[in-house]
């Protein structure tokens, strides 16, 4: 089941987090952050962006979210995208569905261009997103200094709808929470 990220899910969503920050490259993240920074993070993303989570049978496997891409009120139209596989999980197809929902519904929000950034060589990661229909826009070259090395950095980037001009304003996740078009995405 694919539904939105709850407070409760924040123990679980540390749980297949915590490889990628001490032994992966997924993340630049560093330093563990605690249960409650995650449940902290998950409020806090949710108010404008979505945070879905894969359940089955009581628990969580995967989370996808949506963030900010910049700063800039001119990148509101753009968002940076990541999920997580519980490694047990992994190479079932539930990546694919996950982040397909998540893309759906940035698009409900208004969201014109989705982007992920891949650690490379990132070679899983850069399938899935490859196949999902993202395409290759720039590297950026040893930017990130983890596990006693330099990584490059691969951005992806994919056209969700057409950008409109002038375009409406993107709603905030939050405003979709209890919609009937959420609901039926979701499921």
């Amino acid at each position: 089941m694919i539904r939105t990220a709850r407070d409760e899910d924040a123990a679980a969503i540390h749980a297949i987090y915590a490889p990628s920050v001490s032994a992966g490259v997924a993340t630049f993240e560093t330093e563990l952050p605690g249960v409650e920074t995650m449940r902290e993070r998950l409020r806090a993303r949710l108010q404008h962006y979505p945070w879905l989570v894969w359940e089955d049978a009581g628990e969580v496997l995967a989370y996808a979210y949506a963030g900010r891409f910049r700063e800039r009120a001119a990148y509101d139209w753009i968002a940076e995208t990541s999920i997580y596989v519980r490694h047990d999980a992994q190479r079932r197809g539930i990546a694919r569905r996950l982040y397909g929902a998540l893309l759906e519904v940035m698009r409900l929000q208004g969201i014109t261009q989705a982007v992920g950034v891949i650690t490379l060589p990132g070679t899983a990661s850069v399938a899935m997103h490859e196949a999902m229909g993202f395409a290759p826009a720039g590297v950026w070259r040893q930017c990130g200094y983890k596990l006693g090395q330099w990584w490059d950095v691969g951005v992806w980037q994919k056209e969700l709808q057409p950008a409109a001009t002038p375009p409406q304003p993107v709603t905030p996740f939050q405003a979709l929470a209890d919609t009937p078009a959420l609901h039926a995405l979701l499921g």
